[in-house]
């Protein structure tokens, strides 16, 4: 059997990894558009703050590592065609050079590319790009040149636009290469996937740090100002320009589909391609997954949530089903954990509209508890805010935020447990955590916010 996988990056490799790991018989050549397989774009931004360091330490395995498991790679080789009847796949080369390779099955692993909002004058054909100052960053080629621009410009300045995950990583990184940093989001409060109350405990870190945050803000176009940059757009309502020696644009994604759709695939939530639990794309023999589609949710059904950690898990079961097997993706929670400055915030499920779009009668309360005991020297407080569903107890969510080293990730990971295996939130308190005074408390801080959520249940007036 020969499976081909399409992409270098999580769901390719782990389809790789996991076909040949069942059958080491089986033929695997993964198809790989650029020269950097199996690289950590979820570390780009501890490149540039140093603290990773060559950028070949982004490399999950070599491609040494990669060809020892027994799989073939096609470096800088583009996929631009799939034939499903004869099972054939057009490739091209970095010459331009065009080729077939035949598959008895494929996976397509294509991802997703960044967006640009619709803002005006960036990129081909005739906007801003990374020789103006103007980048995106999403893959090593985005890596290489901001920080080609980086070392030859000296920017003392920079605009980001975005303050989801990777805008605000790499707000702390560029304050700490010394640029004045100013953050533009959209929404009411940076993190719009916290709730703003919790969201604006990021925005004074951010601020503590010297980051100028700039919420509300619409932005419409980037031009050039004489020697600088200009970011133009509206405000509540009233027109704003800033200016700086960098623009940054990272305000998410979209799924990158031409290739399956061309073939016959049909996309759906988010504009992603639609595949079933077994990552089937429809399509005979061919597969798909990771952030090109959609994501099935344990608590919200179908929709699209691009994360890496599920990209890992579509992969392998793609892999596993392409050599015959019958493996189910058990489903996401967008699980999520972000770093800024001396603080981390985390969210797991469903935030109160989420809950109510699924159906739920939601109810969110936020607590705050220390991380460990107040006597042991050291203690901070964490602010935790559940989500569960009034009528039947269910956990339904949660967020945290409070300072690095307070376990915030292994926190979220106790929610997220929870949710997979549909926990009430009152039986969060029977649950046997670990306590010990300089790490936790006989309630730890997981269990003192659900059963403040109770508390708050049992006080609120039925509708």
């Amino acid at each position: 059997m020969h499976l081909v996988a399409i992409g270098g990056s999580d769901a390719g490799i782990s389809t790789a990894f996991r076909a040949r790991e069942l059958d080491p018989s089986v033929d695997v050549t993964v198809v790989v558009a650029d020269a950097y397989p199996n690289f950590s774009i979820c570390g780009i931004p501890y490149y540039f703050s140093r603290e990773v360091n060559p950028w070949q330490s982004l490399a999950h395995r070599t491609h040494a590592d990669l060809e020892a498991t027994g799989m073939q790679l096609r470096l800088d080789t583009l996929a631009t065609g799939i034939d499903v009847a004869d099972r054939r796949l057009t490739v091209q080369d970095a010459d331009g050079h065009e080729s077939t390779i035949a598959y008895d099955e494929l996976m397509v692993g294509t991802g997703a590319s960044p967006s640009t909002a619709g803002i005006a004058g960036i990129g081909a054909p005739d906007g801003l790009g990374p020789a103006q100052g103007v980048h995106l960053l999403h893959s090593m080629g985005d890596t290489f040149a901001l920080e080609r621009y980086l070392d030859e410009h000296q920017p003392e300045s920079a605009i980001i636009v975005g303050a989801g995950y990777v805008g605000l990583e790499m707000a702390e990184a560029l304050t700490v290469r010394g640029l004045r940093v100013t953050q533009l989001q959209r929404g009411p409060e940076v993190l719009s996937t916290l709730d703003p109350e919790l969201g604006t405990l990021v925005h004074g870190e951010l601020t503590r740090h010297g980051v100028d945050v700039v919420t509300g803000a619409r932005v419409e176009s980037v031009a050039r100002d004489g020697g600088r940059l200009a970011v133009t757009g509206l405000q509540d309502g009233a027109g704003f320009t800033r200016t700086a020696d960098l623009v940054l644009v990272v305000v998410g994604v979209r799924p990158n589909t031409s290739l399956l759709a061309a073939a016959g695939a049909v996309t759906g939530a988010g504009g992603a391609v639609v595949v079933d639990e077994r990552m089937r794309t429809g399509l005979p023999h061919v597969w798909a997954a990771g952030d090109g589609v959609v994501t099935h949710h344990r608590l919200l059904g179908v929709t699209y949530l691009p994360l890496g950690t599920t990209a890992h898990k579509q992969g392998r079961v793609a892999g596993e089903n392409a050599i015959g097997g019958d493996a189910r993706f058990a489903g996401s929670l967008g699980t999520q954990v972000v770093k800024v400055f001396d603080l981390v915030a985390a969210r797991t499920g469903l935030r109160d509209h989420e809950a109510s779009s699924a159906g739920y009668t939601p109810l969110s309360g936020t607590a705050i508890a220390d991380d460990h005991k107040a006597y042991y020297p050291g203690a901070k407080p964490l602010s935790i805010r559940i989500t569960g569903d009034t009528d039947s107890g269910l956990l339904l969510g949660a967020q945290l935020v409070g300072a690095r080293g307070a376990e915030i990730a292994k926190r979220v990971d106790t929610y997220a447990t929870a949710l997979h295996h549909s926990m009430t939130v009152d039986a969060m308190s029977d649950l046997d955590l670990s306590y010990t005074p300089p790490l936790g408390s006989p309630w730890d801080a997981v269990q003192v916010a659900t059963q403040a959520w109770t508390r708050h249940r049992h006080l609120t007036p039925t509708p």
